[in-house]
């Protein structure tokens, strides 16, 4: 897909967020409708779009792909978090910082990478997607809840191993290793339900930024230190480690698009749940999200 063509999907996802942002301000979508559509998108049509996605065919080098895409994730979250936590010791804030470093480890590889990467890679980046997301949920359930916490518990992890997200990727991966075909009237009506999640994901994201408060949002100097970690440097990270690998496969590039998304909505969620600057947190998810519309082309146009 040429560049353009893919920068055109990219904005239009984007500019679905409005919708979400419209329905906050008329008063269409309220508090309740939000969790509801949230609830709809995590239980219902991403784990379907995720089962969708690995029943399709592939050939075997596909598979072969499924095992380094569990190695590649899980180094990219170890070196990111490596990366953050150097370059953000010079805030002095450790409040702030957690806050950075949860934003920096942890992408919105969900709700804006499952509809981007499938608009650039097809089925296949969403199957990698798909895993990376699984050792998103592991890495965010323990070393996340540390950061905001400073503590966590088992069970927080037997959680996130049965959620219908990380259940839908067993079910794929099944699929996908012993060929199984689904029934075309029953594969069509998944892949329908599944569809909803690109349009969803987004006006659940514009949902979320109408409560940022956009005075607030452009005056501290570290929001945008932050962001250019989030955004430049840990892409860029990941490009080099491409490069040292030499691996130019959808794989790895679907990699470095997930890691070149903006800060996690879960960065804000979880500081509101453990009341820890959950105002500057949404603030991150913000600015992150409005510079990943300039800088995500960039890094786009680097590995295309």
């Amino acid at each position: 897909m040429e560049i353009k063509a893919v920068m055109d999907n990219v904005i239009s996802l984007f500019l679905i967020i409005l919708v979400g942002l419209y329905g906050v301000k008329r008063n269409i979508i309220t508090g309740e409708i939000q969790k509801g559509l949230t609830r709809i998108l995590m239980n219902i049509t991403l784990p379907l779009l995720i089962i969708t996605s690995f029943s399709l065919k592939f050939d075997e080098s596909m598979k072969s792909n499924i095992l380094r895409s569990f190695f590649y994730s899980f180094f990219c979250f170890i070196i990111t978090g490596i990366i953050s936590y150097i370059l953000l010791l010079v805030i002095k804030d450790k409040s702030k910082r957690n806050v950075l470093q949860f934003a920096n480890v942890f992408s919105n590889c969900g709700f804006v990478g499952f509809p981007i990467v499938s608009s650039i890679y097809g089925a296949e980046g969403v199957v990698y997607t798909a895993i990376f997301n699984v050792l998103f949920n592991l890495f965010l359930w323990t070393y996340g809840i540390v950061l905001y916490s400073d503590n966590f518990a088992i069970k927080d992890i037997r959680k996130v191993l049965f959620t219908p997200g990380i259940v839908a990727v067993y079910i794929g991966i099944s699929i996908l290793l012993f060929n199984v075909e689904l029934p075309g009237t029953l594969y069509k009506s998944f892949k329908l339900v599944g569809d909803m999640t690109t349009p969803l994901s987004m006006i659940i994201i514009g949902c979320v930024l109408s409560k940022v408060n956009m005075k607030e949002a452009f005056r501290d100097i570290t929001v945008y230190y932050g962001t250019f970690i989030r955004l430049i440097i840990i892409p860029l990270a990941i490009i080099l480690f491409a490069k040292l690998v030499k691996d130019d496969s959808i794989l790895i590039n679907t990699i470095i698009v997930l890691q070149s998304m903006p800060a996690a909505t879960m960065t804000s969620i979880i500081a509101e749940s453990y009341n820890k600057e959950s105002s500057y947190a949404a603030i991150i998810v913000f600015v992150t999200t409005l510079f990943s519309i300039v800088s995500f082309p960039i890094v786009l146009k680097i590995i295309s």
